[in-house]
């Protein structure tokens, strides 16, 4: 029954989907402690228009794209 389980593209789909999943975890703490620590609220200064608070947060997502790419590519591999 487990015998399937230990196929290694069946394992390397699940270090995938688990790298994937930890990674966007860790960017949801990084701009959730980002937002704690400064002092001002990220939401708000995106409503206003701020394009340094955007920056910010489009190095957050650039940091969500490199992680699930290095992830999927390492266990592809």
């Amino acid at each position: 029954m487990f015998d399937s389980l230990y196929n290694p593209f069946i394992l390397r789909v699940l270090y995938a989907v688990g790298g994937v999943i930890l990674g966007i975890v860790a960017a949801i703490v990084t701009y959730k402690l980002f937002n704690h620590i400064t002092n001002f609220q990220i939401p708000n200064e995106l409503e206003k228009g701020n394009l340094a608070v955007g920056v910010v947060v489009c190095g957050i997502f650039i940091m969500i794209g490199l992680i699930v790419g290095m992830i999927i590519g390492l266990s592809i591999n």
